[in-house]
C-alpha cells in the first residue's frame, strides 16, 4: 500500500533529511519506524501525508504517486491537535462533516468511535478537561472516524509519562486488532515498536537512511506479558545492540 523508492529530501539551506530510502508497508500492517531524534522520521511521514515532496524518488500510495494531502491517508501527531473550542463529539465529527456525511450519521459514526475508544461519559468534555492519555484517544477515534485506508503516526504516544504510554500502547494495540488499518508509526521507543509491531524499519544516519528492516517474529494477539519473554526480549537486544552501533 505505501511504497518508497530511492526516496531523498533536502530542505532549503542544503539540510538534507533523507537519503535513498526504500521500502514498502503492506496492507493492514502495523509497521514502525524506529529511530533517534533527528534521523529524519517525522520527514518520512511528512512525504507519505503529502504535506512536502521528495527532492528525489518516488514515494506511492495504493499504487499511485502521492501527490498532496488526502483523507485516505490521516495524521496522528504527538500532539493531539484537537480543535479546543469543540467538545469529543465535534472534534470526531469535523473530518465526516467535511465528508458531507449528514448529522445525523455523523452522530451515530461519532458514538461508534467514542465507544471504541472508552470516552463514553465523555461525548460533550472539551480538551481542556481531559487527561493527556483521553485527548489521545479522541485524536485517535477524530482519525479513524473518517475510515482512512493508513494512519499515519508520528510519535503519537511520545508525550506522555511511562505508565500511561504503556496503558495507549495496549489499547491503540487493542484498536488495530478491530479494525486492521494499515499504520506507520515512527518512534524512538524500542520496546513500543517491538511491542506494537509486524515489521521494524531501523532509520539512523544524518541523512537518515534505512539500516535495516526486522520482522518481530512474535504470536498475536500480545499483551503486555509477552514483554517478558526471552522472544521479546532477544528481538530488543539485537535493535538496542545495531542503534548502538549506529551511534558509534
Amino acid at each position: 500500500m505505501i511504497h518508497l523508492t530511492d526516496v531523498s529530501k533536502t530542505y532549503p539551506g542544503g539540510v538534507r533529511a533523507l537519503e535513498k530510502v526504500s521500502f514498502s508497508v503492506k496492507p493492514g500492517e502495523f509497521f514502525s519506524v524506529l529511530g533517534p531524534s533527528g534521523c529524519g522520521k517525522s520527514t518520512l511521514i511528512s512525504l507519505i501525508a503529502g504535506f512536502c515532496k521528495p527532492t528525489s524518488g518516488a514515494v506511492s500510495f495504493d499504487g499511485r504517486p502521492v501527490a498532496g494531502p488526502w483523507r485516505d491517508r490521516i495524521v496522528v501527531f504527538q500532539e493531539h491537535n484537537l480543535f479546543d473550542w469543540k467538545t469529543v463529539a465535534g472534534n470526531i465529527e469535523f473530518g465526516l462533516k467535511a465528508k458531507g456525511v449528514p448529522a445525523a450519521e455523523r452522530g451515530r459514526i461519532a458514538a461508534e468511535y467514542i465507544k471504541l475508544v472508552r470516552l463514553e461519559g465523555f461525548e460533550h468534555a472539551y480538551p481542556a478537561s481531559l487527561s493527556g492519555g483521553m485527548k489521545q484517544r479522541a485524536a485517535l477515534a477524530r482519525a479513524l472516524a473518517v475510515d482512512p485506508s493508513c494512519i499515519l503516526m508520528d510519535e503519537p504516544l511520545g508525550s506522555l509519562d511511562s505508565q500511561m504510554r504503556g496503558k495507549l500502547q495496549c489499547e491503540l494495540m487493542a484498536l488495530w486488532e478491530k479494525t486492521r488499518k494499515t499504520v506507520l508509526m515512527v518512534t524512538h521507543d524500542i520496546e513500543e515498536a517491538v511491542f506494537l509491531s509486524d515489521r521494524v524499519a531501523l532509520l539512523g544516519g544524518a541523512p537518515g537512511a534505512v539500516r535495516k528492516i526486522i520482522d518481530i517474529d512474535l504470536p498475536r494477539p500480545r499483551d503486555p506479558s509477552v514483554k517478558a519473554t526471552p522472544a521479546f526480549q532477544e528481538i530488543k537486544r539485537s535493535l538496542a545492540g545495531l542503534i548502538m552501533e549506529e551511534n558509534t
